[in-house]
């Protein structure tokens, strides 16, 4: 699906979809609850139907149809299963330690990116504890798991991805023994690891934060909860800077008392206009549409530490260095930085979007603003996180019509 947008600022009201983060987190601790929780506001996004998918292959029963799940936690585990996370890193890295702790013998798929992206914390660790690998292609994916993951001491580098310890808060109270998780560097991302910590406590398993990471008790199974998936962040991050950018968007469904560190895009955009140097380790996903924000500031804009980008869905770093100069932008990378230099103006043309739902959204946004049309070939991306994002911006008043 290509999509030719015309330049045009959009009004209106928005509700914001219901958070990704949270949603996998909810999905898989009533996976793992002795009962039966149910989800609402759960919104069908690809990279959502992977995890609830992956959860029935575990062996929890989810009735979900398209707005709320209901689901029976797991009560009896599965000898062998095959989990295909799509292009989702969180259900791959959130489920490789989850199966690993239920005794699964699990093979795991995945298309797009996601064989390409990093386990290698797991690869390191879980063969002490008891969990062997067997890879079978070039990358990571397809890959099987074999053995029942047992407690103990895990030394985990915080600068590749909080996923990891998501992953393991998750499994490690199921082995019925007490656990540490130890960093050997920064974590990085806190903010991801805060809203697991919120999710956990919610389904009855309280979490020690320590001096060195996280302490683990035995729990067992968690208890069943209910509740409902609070507003994106990361999504209405869009609006926010569309309406940085001269439109005129109420944002709603949203909670002010958030863990979500995507938050920060509300004071990034109080002084929109002005050059500005953003440390985006805690808030990688912001990047994209910040990206397009720098190009209409005055002076030279910095995000830096964001080396984690270049293996994303795509490289994030990249892509928008060669979306944005593709079109009049002034952008340059480092290994771990992006330079941009206001320019005020951007001139319309044809982009790319690299199969990545972030890139296509945030030059959706530039458009606002751009001199003359803007195409973007392969848009049907966003469908990993936000199938109807261009409906939304029809409804706004944005003129978006498939070429």
């Amino acid at each position: 699906m290509d999509i030719k947008i015309t330049p045009k600022k959009l009004f209106g009201k928005v509700l914001v979809p219901p958070s990704k983060s949270v949603a996998h987190r909810m999905i898989i601790a009533a996976s793992l609850s002795d009962g039966r929780s149910e989800i609402s506001n759960l919104f069908p996004s690809v990279d959502i139907k992977a995890t609830l998918g992956c959860m029935e292959s575990l062996g929890a029963k989810i009735i979900y149809d398209g707005k709320t799940a209901v689901i029976e936690g797991i009560k009896s585990v599965p000898e062998k299963a095959v989990l295909d996370c799509c292009e989702s890193g969180s259900t791959l890295r959130f489920l490789i330690p989850v199966a690993a702790a239920l005794g699964v013998n699990a093979e795991f798929k995945g298309r797009g990116k996601l064989p390409e992206r990093p386990i290698t914390p797991y690869i390191n660790e879980f063969p002490k504890h008891n969990v062997s690998f067997e890879f079978s292609g070039e990358y990571n994916l397809p890959c099987k798991i074999k053995g029942k993951l047992s407690g103990g001491t895990f030394e985990i580098d915080g600068g590749i991805s909080s996923q990891f310890i998501t992953g393991l808060l998750f499994a490690l109270p199921l082995i019925c023994e007490n656990s540490e998780i130890r960093l050997t560097s920064p974590l990085q991302s806190k903010p991801y690891v805060d809203i697991t910590l919120g999710v956990l406590r919610d389904f009855g398993c309280g979490i020690t934060e320590t001096d060195t990471g996280y302490a683990i008790n035995s729990v067992g199974k968690f208890k069943p909860f209910s509740g409902s998936v609070e507003g994106d962040y990361s999504q209405a991050a869009f609006f926010y800077v569309a309406n940085a950018l001269g439109s005129s968007v109420e944002i709603n469904g949203l909670n002010e008392n958030s863990f979500q560190g995507d938050k920060a895009i509300i004071d990034i955009c109080k002084n929109a206009g002005n050059a500005f140097e953003i440390d985006c380790s805690d808030i990688p996903d912001l990047v994209p549409v910040m990206s397009v924000l720098a190009c209409f500031c005055s002076g030279t804009s910095r995000i830096l530490n964001a080396g984690r980008l270049r293996i994303k869905e795509c490289d994030r770093l990249a892509a928008m260095e060669e979306c944005l100069n593709k079109i009049g932008g002034n952008v340059s990378s480092t290994a771990d930085s992006l330079e941009i230099e206001g320019v005020g103006t951007l001139k319309g043309g044809e982009v790319g979007c690299f199969n990545d739902h972030r890139i296509a959204m945030a030059m959706a946004i530039a458009a606002t603003r751009c001199e003359t049309p803007l195409i973007i070939r392969k848009a049907e991306c966003v469908a990993k996180s936000y199938p109807d994002f261009f409906d939304v911006y029809r409804e706004l008043g944005g003129n978006a019509e498939e070429v």
